[in-house]
């Protein structure tokens, strides 16, 4: 591994202190400001591994991600994007009108499996969970 220099502008440095002193940040976010508090008073890798039980690779990750994009890159974590919503909302409107709707001959009322299976015999959706039913028609409640 190559060393990574960095210089703390004061206002980050400010910053960082901000965060450690308050507590009020994830554990992930105070130990990232604490390698580079460290890492900018000089201190070696070695001893930053040591006082915050990290790895090298981290402490060397959050000194490149400081340099390239700078204090917020550094220390907070980048919002990820998750996964695309399967079901719009006239699928869910659908699906509600199909749960408020007369049950099968021969039920009482509609279970989420009878409801999956029923939703996808109409075309409704392509496929779909009896769980997810379920979390569909919780929200609509």
């Amino acid at each position: 591994m190559r060393p990574v220099k960095i210089k703390l502008r004061p206002h980050d440095k400010h910053k960082l202190k901000n965060i450690v002193s308050k507590g009020k940040c994830s554990a992930r976010t105070i130990t990232r400001a604490r390698i580079l508090i460290l890492a900018a008073e000089k201190n070696e890798p070695n001893f930053i591994r040591d006082a915050l039980g990290t790895t090298l690779k981290t402490i060397q990750n959050v000194k490149e991600r400081y340099n390239s994009g700078g204090l917020d890159a550094a220390v907070y974590d980048a919002p990820r994007s998750g996964a695309p919503t399967k079901f719009d909302g006239k699928a869910r409107a659908k699906i509600t009108a199909l749960a408020c709707s007369e049950t099968p001959e021969g039920y009482a009322k509609w279970s989420l499996n009878l409801l999956a299976d029923k939703a996808i015999e109409l075309e409704l959706v392509e496929s779909i969970s009896p769980a997810h039913l379920g979390r569909i028609l919780k929200k609509t409640r």
